[in-house]
C-alpha cells in the first residue's frame, strides 16, 4: 500500500486548506483511513478517522472546523481543514490499516507527510 499526501502549506490563522491522500496498492477501499498529526517536541495524534463502516471519529480539537472525507471510489482521502489555528501547525500524516484505531501503532501504512503551517 502507498500512501501520498498533497495539499499542505503555510495559512494565517483563520484560513483553509484541504489536505488529500491517495492511495494505490494493494489497497482496499474498506480499509480504515485516517489523518494524523505531529508538531515538534509532540507525540503523534490522531485528528481523524473513517472506519471500515464508514463512521467518522474526531479529535476534540478540531471538531467543527475539520471534516474528513472519501471520495467515490475510496482511494483519495481528504481533510478539509477551516478555521485553522496555530495550534494546528504540524506535519499530517496519511494513514491506513485493514482494522486501524486510535493510535499511530494501530495503523500499518503511512504516507510520507505534509507540512501545515498556521501564523498568527
Amino acid at each position: 500500500v502507498q500512501l501520498v499526501e498533497s495539499g499542505g502549506g503555510s495559512v494565517q490563522a483563520g484560513g483553509s486548506l484541504r489536505l488529500s491522500c491517495a492511495a494505490s496498492g494493494y489497497f482496499y477501499t474498506t480499509h480504515c483511513m485516517g489523518w494524523f498529526r505531529q508538531a515538534p517536541g509532540k507525540e503523534r495524534e490522531l485528528v481523524a478517522v473513517v472506519d471500515s463502516d464508514g463512521k467518522t471519529r474526531y479529535t476534540d480539537s478540531v471538531k467543527g472546523r475539520f471534516t474528513i472525507s472519501k471520495d467515490n471510489a475510496g482511494l483519495t482521502l481528504y481533510l478539509q481543514m477551516n478555521s485553522l489555528k496555530p495550534e494546528d501547525t504540524a506535519m499530517y500524516y496519511c494513514a491506513a490499516d485493514p482494522y486501524g484505531g486510535t493510535w499511530p501503532a494501530d495503523f500499518g501504512y503511512w504516507g510520507q507527510g505534509t507540512q501545515v503551517t498556521v501564523s498568527s
